[in-house]
């Protein structure tokens, strides 16, 4: 049987997300509705990806009897009630990152799954590209001996884009780009809280963090520095240091199709998609799509490779970089 999914959102997410679905067996994955807020975004979403049912209101997508399994690509200010509207419709949820936009509603979100015995995943992407996987072998069989340092970077101009640079849209960089380096770190300590972390940034006058460096101390004398910024490109590599080696990840670490372990490069391609895409290697959103078909097909509520408890301890790392930047959102007033 297929996995039926169900697209909520006809924006530019949602059309990598259905092209990537495209590079998987048609046997195994299958988009059968669409929705978003106005009729003729849906409509002309459907006629681009060939999709048979259209609907012009999120609730309607949660009434459908035939939907497996719905992927959220709205906004992140949204994402807490379009969570709970699938969520309490019964259906099983891939959820964008972040999967809220502070701590408090990422518990509402996971316990409203747990309540509907549902299934529930941020939608951490990175995490299931094939380089991440090699990455998370090499570190568990200590291929490069006790890892003492992470460093990540991730630093795109996007300063321009409402969505980045407004608060009530929930701009600013942690939340959209810094989360990539922040999970990324979480990933390598394999979900260890850190022991201290210490955040500097400067903010847009909008309210929102544009530019934020962050270090933190975990266990063991390890540490962890990252930065981010919707400023300036940086470098957007990432470096794992061990007591016996180094793993590099080059530019766009976000989305990795290479690895350099103590100096030696191995390419991870992803497929080409069949439609042209509006973000960098989107057909690698495959791989947690896949991923969500078999924890369904297990019986799973969540996912192993990024568990509530995982998106727990992002949400909390978030709330303290923003709390020591400065950032603050309505939804935290709540």
């Amino acid at each position: 049987m297929a996995t039926r999914w169900g697209i909520c959102s006809a924006g530019r997410i949602s059309h990598d997300f259905t092209v990537a679905l495209k590079t998987l067996p048609h046997e195994d994955h299958q988009v059968v509705a669409v929705a978003a807020r106005k009729l003729e975004d849906a409509q002309e979403f459907a006629t681009k990806h060939s999709i048979s049912r259209v609907y012009g209101s999120y609730e309607e997508l949660a009434r459908d009897p035939d939907i497996d399994v719905v992927y959220i690509g709205v906004i992140h200010p949204y994402h807490l009630s379009t969570c709970l509207l699938f969520t309490n419709a019964k259906k099983n949820v891939l959820c964008e990152k972040p999967l809220a936009m502070n701590t408090k509603e990422v518990k509402d979100i996971l316990s409203s799954a747990k309540r509907n015995d549902v299934f529930l995943m941020e939608a951490v992407w990175t995490r299931f590209f094939p380089a991440s996987v090699e990455i998370r072998r090499l570190v568990e069989q200590g291929e490069v001996g006790e890892v003492k340092m992470v460093r990540s970077e991730f630093g795109v101009p996007i300063s321009h884009v409402p969505r980045s640079g407004q608060k009530e849209l929930g701009g600013g960089a942690i939340l959209d780009i810094g989360i990539y380096c922040l999970q990324f770190i979480c990933m390598v300590f394999n979900g260890e809280k850190p022991e201290s972390i210490q955040a500097m940034g400067v903010c847009l006058e909008t309210g929102v963090d544009e530019t934020v460096v962050v270090t933190m101390k975990f266990s063991r004398n390890r540490m962890a520095v990252f930065s981010c910024s919707s400023g300036v490109k940086l470098p957007n590599d990432a470096i794992i240091a061990g007591t016996k080696g180094n793993i590099r990840i080059p530019d766009h670490m976000w989305c990795p199709t290479a690895l350099e372990v103590n100096g030696k490069e191995t390419q991870y391609p992803v497929p080409e998609p069949s439609l042209p895409l509006n973000f960098l290697n989107s057909t690698g959103m495959r791989y947690e799509a896949e991923d969500v078909r078999q924890c369904l097909l297990k019986g799973l509520k969540e996912s192993a490779v990024v568990s509530h408890a995982d998106s727990l301890l992002l949400a909390e790392l978030e709330d303290e970089i923003r709390r020591q930047v400065g950032v603050v959102y309505s939804q935290d007033s709540k």
